[in-house]
């Protein structure tokens, strides 16, 4: 079993920066086994959308909106996930959450829907003032 925590989240003015983490923990074998890490976020009355996912080689991907702006890595020895979020904008105004997979990454762009992951944070709250 693997359980996820984000932390991070605050209210930043437009333009501004913001790291988010998802510290991963429990069953170390199955931490081991997870081949697919997502970013994911919800703002109200919105469906849960897709911003990043990095896979078991490193591989990342990105949704048009945050592209340029936002950078997924992780951390194996500490066994975390950051999104860092550059230059943010009001519409980057959301609840994130962080995922976690052991099925690959889809590269067709399956894992943009939150039915491709099996492990979910609580969210961190993210916004984003004009």
């Amino acid at each position: 079993q693997v359980y996820l925590m984000e932390f991070g989240g605050d209210s930043v003015q437009s333009g501004g920066s913001l790291r988010l983490s998802c510290a991963a923990s429990g069953d170390t074998g199955d931490i081991a086994k997870t081949k697919c890490w997502g970013w994911f976020r919800q703002s109200p009355g919105k469906k849960r959308e897709g911003v990043a996912t990095i896979d078991h080689y490193g591989s990342k991907m990105y949704r048009e909106p945050v592209k340029g702006r936002f950078t997924i890595s992780q951390d194996d020895a500490k066994n975390t996930l950051y999104l860092q979020m550059n230059s943010l904008k009001p519409e980057d105004t959301a609840s994130y959450y962080c995922s976690a997979d052991p099925h690959p990454c889809d590269p067709y762009g399956g894992s943009w829907y939150d039915t491709w992951f099996a492990t979910w944070g609580q969210g961190t709250q993210v916004t984003v003032s004009s």
